[in-house]
């Protein structure tokens, strides 16, 4: 059974093996919100998932430990089970789809652990595992629906409560529902005051569809950047904790998750993966009531692939108006291109591409079209911009 007491063994137990991580305040995500971050982007293997993990493999029985332990993840949950055995002395087998990056694949491999590559998605490679689990007799370690993994996660509240004994809320990423299981249960077991909210991708909302329906769904399909959360079904047990004790739970969308990445890049030099950014994005974009308030979001995990690291900065940058497309209708006259260009940097704006077209058929024979991109301060300074420019007799299409 999940009990406070399960989770303050789980704190010893992690004691000498993961770094308490810090606390760091970030006023200027929310102004008006006292926001501070918890930074398990920064723990040992880039995530939380090694509390867990690791926690589960110390209730192992020693002819348990001896036959080994198989895990299924597309990520963090893999990293942190190599680890965990690593350190326990224990074989690890681990299935990955064989779609998964190359880098996870690796660090992966770096741990110590056994990594079985399965044709297919996530899915074949947890029934793989389970097939594995019922041949060679392993003991398959769940990312989140098992009570010794959520009273790992739960030691992060422990931490949190010491860290900011008066806070009023903590904002949690939800994929399975392990994670926000612990912290949920530990915070309102210690204060039942505080408020825990969760957060899913709006393209893989399966706890929040689930909790809103009364009963356990599974998606069709999940589609985000936050692959770390992109899970169809959370577990049973997950299910029925959040339905005790989670106050709330919101989505957000790629578009956001990506402006949250950047702010916390830009503003205070931690990278996150995308599920690592939801509960700052949930923040930012107040989805929910949390202005005049102290709260706490968790960073979940930083192993972002580095190959879709400048596709989620460009959609940053567009999602928070620092970079901005114009297409302009043009007369193809001499000048035009130069009035442009000093009405945009008379404004301050920088111009980083141009695309000077004829017009198609059915315009003016003498018509072109201007396609600029522009790196821009906010929203303001692109409404700026554009009405300089209609103002001056352009027309923007």
């Amino acid at each position: 059974m999940l009990t406070i007491d399960n989770v303050y063994r789980a704190s010893h137990a992690l004691k000498n093996v993961i770094r308490k991580t810090d606390v760091i305040y970030a006023p200027k995500l929310n102004p008006g919100v006292d926001l501070y971050l918890k930074t398990e982007n920064l723990q040992i293997t880039g995530s939380f998932k090694v509390r867990g993990a690791y926690y589960k493999m110390t209730k192992l029985s020693d002819e348990e430990k001896a036959r080994g332990v198989v895990a299924c993840s597309a990520g963090n949950h893999a990293q942190g089970v190599a680890l965990a055995a690593q350190k326990n002395g224990i074989k690890s087998v681990i299935c990955l789809p064989d779609g998964a990056p190359i880098s996870k694949v690796e660090a992966t491999k770096s741990y110590g652990a056994e990594v079985c590559l399965v044709e297919g998605v996530y899915d074949d490679a947890y029934a793989h595992a389970l097939r594995l689990r019922d041949e060679k007799g392993y003991t398959f370690i769940h990312p989140f629906n098992d009570e010794d993994v959520i009273a790992g996660q739960g030691t992060i509240a422990l931490e949190l409560v010491d860290q900011i004994p008066d806070v009023d809320a903590v904002i949690v990423p939800i994929g399975g529902g392990g994670l926000i299981s612990g912290i949920a249960y530990t915070i309102k077991t210690v204060n039942p005051k505080v408020k825990v909210y969760g957060v899913q991708a709006s393209g893989a909302p399966s706890m929040a569809n689930s909790l809103k329906n009364g009963h356990l769904e599974e998606l069709s399909s999940v589609s985000t950047i936050a692959d770390g959360i992109a899970v169809k079904k959370p577990g049973d047990l997950t299910y029925d904790i959040c339905s005790k004790y989670v106050d709330e739970i919101v989505t957000v969308t790629d578009d956001e998750i990506s402006a949250a990445i950047l702010a916390l890049m830009e503003k205070h030099k931690l990278v996150t993966e995308g599920a690592g950014a939801v509960a700052v994005a949930a923040a930012m974009f107040n989805k929910v009531n949390i202005k005049g308030k102290k709260v706490a979001c968790i960073l979940s995990g930083g192993n972002i692939d580095v190959t879709i690291l400048s596709r989620v900065i460009k959609r940053g940058l567009l999602m928070s108006g620092r970079s901005c497309q114009l297409t302009i209708e043009l007369m193809d006259k001499p000048g035009q291109l130069k009035n442009v260009s000093c009405i945009i940097a008379d404004l301050g704006g920088n111009v980083t591409s141009v695309h000077h077209e004829r017009a198609n058929e059915g315009s003016d024979v003498n018509g072109c079209y201007l396609r600029i991109i522009l790196e821009t301060r906010n929203f303001e300074h692109i409404n700026e911009i554009k009405k300089a420019l209609t103002d001056y007799g352009f027309k923007l299409i």
